[in-house]
Order: C-alpha cells, then structure tokens, then sequence
C-alpha cells in the first residue's frame, strides 16, 4: 500500500488526516518538525509527503528544500489560509502541490491520490522524445535539455513543458493544464500554481541559453510552446 509521510506538529490534523487516509488503505506515518521529517526519509522514503509550511524551528519551506536535496518524493504543502506564508514559494522549492487549511479531508486524499498518479504515470517507462532544434525533453530519462546540457526541471515544471511542447503552437489554458498534470479541476488558487510553475521552467530554460523555442502567455487563456521559425 501507498505510503504518506505527514509532517505537522498540530496532532489533531495528522490524527485527522490519518484516519481519513488510511481509510483509503494508505499506510501513514507521521513527523512533528523538519528534524523528525528527515530522518524518517532517510530510514525509509515515502510514496507522498504532507508537509505544514508552519512547523517549529525549520519551516517547510526549508524541510522542503533540504528533502529535494536528497530525494524525488512528491511533496504536497498544507498551509492555514490566514499564514502569511505564501504556499505559492513553496512550489519555486519543487514541492508538487498546495492545500490550505481548513480543508475538506477528503479532498486531500482525492489530492494526493492525483499526485500519486502523475508520479506514476511518469514512471510507467520509455515513450518518444520530443525533440526541437536546441531543445529536447525525454520522458523515459525524465531529462530536459538545451543546447546539449540538462536543465533542472522539477518533476511538476517537466510534465507541464513535456505537455505543451508536444503540440507546438497549440493554446493549453490553465484548467487543461491542470487536469492533464495534476489530475483535478481548478480554483484561482490553482490557476496561480499553474502561472508559477509556468514562470519558473520559462526562466530556468531561458538561463540555459534557450532561444529556438519559447514559451509563450496567451493573454486571458493560457500557454503555449512555440518553435522559432515555425509561427
């Protein structure tokens, strides 16, 4: 069974969340702080993490950035919706998703499921590369590259560019993003997890000297992945 780490020092919310997992036959184990959480990581990685932003001492924000140092598991931040924590950096970190409190257990697990899913699907094996002059993204080395060099895409940031640059010149809008890579419908929350993603794999590609192929926002629909010399 699916394994979900939950990192949160508020035991209501992990006994919350636990009973509601496991009722959807996930086994749960939990951490307290960002200490406990590594530890447990390095004893024995997860299929999920459940990580708080507002944790004692070592903020998620941090625990998140330490596990990406040293692991590939998904990672879900749960945040209040009145933290001054913005849910949203927390992604520019390469967690996968985002949920506020309060929220409804069952779309959590319905979250993590999605999550799980796409980790999944992006596992499942070999299929084509696709490849544009300067530029190639595989999906069977989960490796993005520009001008020959790799670029450090997060598992999130690689399904969207993945996407969007298999159909050139097509318009993706944000709700087709999000139901093709995570799996779920949307809010204006979602949208701006979408918008960040977006932003930071545009930024990262262009750094690597990317310039056959762009990126582009279509103003009050979406994105789209466009070949230089082929508009």
């Amino acid at each position: 069974m699916p394994e979900i780490l939950i990192v949160d020092d508020d035991e209501g919310i992990v006994e919350l969340l636990r009973m509601y997992l496991e009722k959807s036959e996930f086994v749960v184990r939990s951490a307290g702080d960002g200490p406990a959480c590594l530890d447990e990581l390095d004893r024995r990685t997860p299929d999920l993490v459940l990580l708080d932003i507002m944790l004692p001492g070592m903020d998620g924000y941090q625990v998140c950035q330490a596990v990406r140092q040293r692991h590939g598991v998904p990672i879900i931040f749960v945040t209040a919706r009145d933290d001054e924590a913005d849910p949203i950096v927390g992604l520019e970190f390469g967690a996968d998703d985002y949920i506020t409190k309060p929220f409804n257990p069952r779309e959590v697990v319905a979250r993590v499921k999605a999550v799980l899913r796409r980790a999944a699907q992006g596992n499942e094996g070999p299929s084509r590369a696709v490849r544009h002059p300067g530029f190639e993204i595989d999906p069977a080395t989960r490796e993005t590259r520009v001008n020959g060099e790799v670029v450090p895409l997060t598992p999130r940031e690689f399904d969207i560019v993945l996407l969007i640059s298999q159909r050139p010149r097509i318009v993706f809008s944000r709700q087709e993003i999000l139901q093709q890579v995570w799996g779920y419908g949307s809010d204006y929350n979602d949208y701006r997890t979408v918008d960040t993603h977006i932003k930071r794999a545009r930024q990262k590609l262009m750094e690597a000297g990317m310039d056959t192929c762009v990126i582009e926002t279509v103003w009050g629909t979406g994105y789209r992945f466009v070949v230089k010399g082929n508009e």
